[in-house]
Formats: structure tokens, C-alpha cells, sequence
């Protein structure tokens, strides 16, 4: 298996010879305003996709949909995206997607196959509280494939119980968690910080955690140097690095 980073919590997953692109957001740098109510008031993304975005989108075979917040599924993906390509998303989001003009959208409830991957959807929770309920439901997802390493994609979520009960009901060997600690001028973080993180080390040793979402958007504090001087056991990619995980 191989994982590309490609901004933010956008994926490319490379898994026994099919291409999935997680979560995408493919405007250019500074295309859409700060997100509302947050520090530091600076137009997003920060940061440029660090390859063309014909480049990222040619060759696909499906993409996945954690949610539809405007940093996970974009307009200009809506527009970009071939209207034909599978499209995996949660339960009340296919609408949506279909009213954009996609045509295979898949709702996973539970677990569907595809083209000998299994793909179950996990729960999160966006923040805490009325915030929390405010930004609505989210997901997670696990791949499964015969001779291919498990992964285990958390989302837009904290640690919770939801997350350590798919920590322990798929074993995952690579989980993939959006530690950028999002957060609001009032309230909790909506998104891990390094201390949640260390939670999700703590309940899996056993898995290798690749943390994301980090200085793409102006609302996550949390910065790959935060996490790297945390001491704990974890993977940081740069924007455009790509990981190897051996089946």
C-alpha cells in the first residue's frame, strides 16, 4: 500500500493496483476566505497542491468521502472530478453529491465491497457539545484487501469512543488521523490534537500512525513541528510525500 499526502487531509491511496482519492480539496492556495470565528484570518488554503491538480485527478478510481465540509469535498473538486467516478461517502451524502452531478455514489453504512476491497465506515465525533453537534455527522473509513496492509482513515474527528472502538474492532496496521487541532475562538478542539493523538498511540501501539491536516488551513494551530517535538511514535509527511506500507 502507498500513501501519498497530498494537502491537508487530501489522500491519494495506492492499494492493490487502485488509485482512491481521500477527502479532496483542489483549489489553488488562498481561493476561499478564513473559516469564520477562528485566530489567525488568512484565506484558504494556505498552502498550494504540490503537484498539478490534471496530475492528481487523471487515473483515478474512485474517491472517498470522509464528509462534505468545504475542506473535504470542494468546489472545485465538484467541478474537476469525472462525473462517472465511484464515489464512497456516509449515509445523507449522496444526495448531495448527486445533485453535483455524480452519478456512482455509494452511501456506506456499514461495509461494501469494491473491486476486492472492502470498505466499512467507522463513527467520529466532530468536537464536543453543541459545537460538535452543530458541524454534524462525520466518518471514518477502513480498507481491507487480501495481501494489503489495513488502513484505517479516522477523519474529522478527536479521539473518542468510536474511534477506539474501530481501533479495536479492524486492528488497522497505518491510521490515518487529521491532527491539526482545529478550533474555534471559543471551545474544544474539532479535530485531534497531539494529545488525542497520543490516545490513539496509546489504545493501537501496534498500529502506525500517519498524522495529517496540518498548515493547510488557518484554523489548525497544531504544526508538523508540534507533533515531531511530542515524542510520540508517529509519521509526519510533507505535502507531496509519499509512504510505503509493505502488505
Amino acid at each position: 500500500m502507498r500513501l501519498t499526502l497530498v494537502r491537508n487531509a487530501t489522500l491519494l491511496v495506492e492499494l492493490g493496483g487502485r488509485r482512491l482519492l481521500v477527502d479532496p480539496l483542489l483549489a489553488d492556495a488562498g481561493a476561499y476566505p478564513p473559516i469564520e470565528g477562528t485566530a489567525n484570518p488568512r484565506p484558504n488554503p494556505l498552502v498550494p497542491l504540490p503537484m498539478p491538480v490534471e496530475e492528481l485527478v487523471a487515473g483515478l478510481d474512485g474517491v472517498l468521502v470522509t464528509h462534505l465540509h468545504n475542506d473535504h469535498f470542494d468546489v472545485t473538486a465538484a467541478e474537476l472530478l469525472p462525473k462517472s467516478l465511484p464515489i464512497f461517502c456516509q449515509p445523507g451524502n449522496e444526495w448531495t453529491l448527486r445533485d453535483k452531478g455524480f452519478d456512482a455514489v455509494t452511501a456506506v453504512g456499514v461495509e461494501v465491497g469494491w473491486r476486492g476491497i472492502k470498505i466499512a465506515r467507522t463513527d467520529g465525533q466532530h468536537g464536543t457539545g453543541q459545537l460538535g453537534e452543530r458541524l454534524g455527522p462525520v466518518s471514518g473509513f477502513v480498507l481491507r484487501m487480501k495481501g494489503e496492509p489495513t488502513l484505517y482513515v479516522a477523519g474529522d474527528t478527536i479521539w473518542c469512543e468510536e474511534v477506539g472502538d474501530a481501533l479495536e474492532e479492524y486492528r488497522p496496521d497505518v491510521t490515518v488521523v487529521n491532527a491539526g487541532g482545529a478550533v474555534f475562538l471559543e471551545g474544544d478542539p474539532i479535530v485531534m490534537p497531539p494529545e488525542d493523538v497520543g490516545e490513539v498511540c496509546r489504545a493501537a501501539p501496534e498500529t502506525k500512525v500517519v498524522c495529517v491536516h496540518l498548515e493547510a488551513l488557518n484554523h489548525c494551530p497544531v504544526t508538523r513541528a508540534d507533533i515531531r517535538s511530542s515524542g510520540l511514535p508517529v509519521l509526519v509527511p510533507e505535502d507531496g510525500e509519499t509512504l510505503d506500507f509493505p502488505g
